[in-house]
């Protein structure tokens, strides 16, 4: 008997009584090597001393102060050292407790830049389809997984989606990266003069697809392209770094692979690395210029943005990366993760694509290589992994409706940044063998 509302009603969890390093305990003593960081957060993985000192030190100095009354030393020094490594032009913080407020937060701002500079008529969201950008419902519509919307979508405001760049899916035979990337960004200019071009506020993507289609990057110059289109309209461009930012691709902010910056960038999950709930919007700025040089605030908020301790996590989680140079072990062993992933899957008759950037992959499920066509949904191919996982010590983060939100499987990897070869092998292992079981 339980009193939580578990994600799942009927099969609740296992009971997790204690982590460390890569490594999770069960109530049982069962020991799992988690593979995934949980949802790619846990990027230090589980226990790390110094960061549970800056905890201890913090929780002793100051625990909670409302950001309606005060500031703190942490909360300004955490804005600090992200504006220090962050894209060229993002000038200022706003600090909130995950993912989905940070989106939420960026909407607003985008849409409240409009209002300030006399441009209110600019109301439109673009996104992409089989995105996701959080569960509150402004995130959710701006997300295009069909599935978290299916029955939400009467409270939703109205968005608008073009088709992802997803190379595996949607390129076409012959077609080269080049010619795939202008045809892709070229949606977004044809959706942009559809709906008129003084009309839309924001467009809004991932850099590196995360769980919804599974670690897709882009290819050749499209996020170039995407800038260049939203420039050209006056449109604001919110990069959403929640999953595969903080370091998960190799770089500390994503979108620096593709040699642009954002107006707007979303982080969270690898931002305290799950030693606290916390998330950020960081803006341009201009925006910050409109904001003071009108109303002189921005028009949200919530009770626990700026926590000293959710900031204490993030600034400690960013000292031990830089101080440890983790990045350079991101990229190292993001392609050991690359190499093993070819070795063990490279071959096999049943994954399709292998995936992503870094410490961030990805395979992909298919009945047939030759068509790519699909699993049946129904055989809920992603979920027999992930249990056949679990059954070897394993946590990983598979996912069903690849394609379009109904077909297709895939399995996320997301291990913590301290990861080593050797523990590459054992989950390359691990995975191999828990894909054969549950096909078989």
């Amino acid at each position: 008997m339980t009193r939580l509302l578990h994600r799942s009603i009927h099969h609740p969890p296992r009971r997790a009584v204690a982590a460390a390093g890569i490594r999770f305990t069960d109530a049982d003593g069962n020991s799992y090597i988690d593979a995934s960081g949980g949802a790619a957060v846990s990027c230090l993985g589980h226990g790390h001393p110094d960061v549970i000192a800056a905890l201890h030190d913090q929780l002793d100095r100051l625990a909670y102060a409302h950001t309606g009354f005060f500031t703190t030393d942490v909360a300004e020094a955490l804005a600090d050292r992200l504006i220090a490594t962050a894209p060229e032009g993002l000038s200022h913080v706003h600090l909130v407790s995950g993912g989905s407020e940070a989106v939420e937060a960026a909407l607003k701002m985008a849409r409240q830049y409009f209002t300030e500079i006399g441009q209110p008529q600019r109301r439109h969201i673009i996104a992409r389809r089989q995105s996701y950008h959080g569960n509150t419902l402004g995130a959710l519509a701006a997300g295009g997984n069909e599935w978290r919307r299916a029955q939400f979508k009467p409270l939703l405001m109205q968005a608008h989606h073009i088709a992802p760049c997803f190379a595996y899916r949607e390129q076409r035979d012959g077609e080269s990266d080049a010619a795939y990337a202008a045809r892709a960004a070229g949606e977004l200019e044809e959706k942009i003069l559809e709906l008129g071009p003084d009309s839309v506020a924001a467009f809004v993507a991932e850099p590196v697809v995360g769980a919804t289609a599974g670690a897709v990057p882009p290819v050749a110059d499209y996020f170039q392209r995407i800038r260049t289109i939203c420039d050209k309209y006056g449109v604001l461009l919110i990069l959403d770094e929640v999953m595969c930012g903080m370091g998960r691709t190799g770089h500390m902010y994503a979108c620096a692979a593709d040699g642009i910056a954002p107006d707007l960038l979303t982080i969270a999950k690898g931002l305290g690395g799950g030693y606290q709930p916390v998330g950020a919007v960081l803006l341009g700025q201009r925006i910050f210029d409109a904001f003071a040089g009108g109303s002189g605030f921005f028009q949200h908020g919530h009770t626990y943005m700026g926590h000293p301790m959710a900031a204490a996590a993030g600034l400690a989680v960013q000292d031990v990366i830089a101080r440890d140079n983790l990045l350079a072990n991101v990229q190292t062993m993001g392609a050991r993760l690359r190499d093993g992933l070819q070795a063990a899957f490279g071959q096999h008759s049943h994954v399709g694509d292998i995936r992503g950037r870094g410490l961030f992959q990805a395979i992909e499920l298919v009945a047939d290589r030759d068509s790519k066509a699909p699993f049946a949904p129904e055989r809920k191919l992603h979920a027999k992994i992930k249990a056949e996982a679990m059954a070897r010590g394993l946590m990983v983060y598979p996912m069903g409706g690849t394609i379009d939100g109904v077909r297709g499987d895939h399995v996320l990897l997301a291990p913590p940044f301290i990861v080593t070869e050797s523990d590459i092998a054992e989950i390359t292992g691990r995975l191999a063998e828990a894909v054969g079981a549950a096909l078989s």
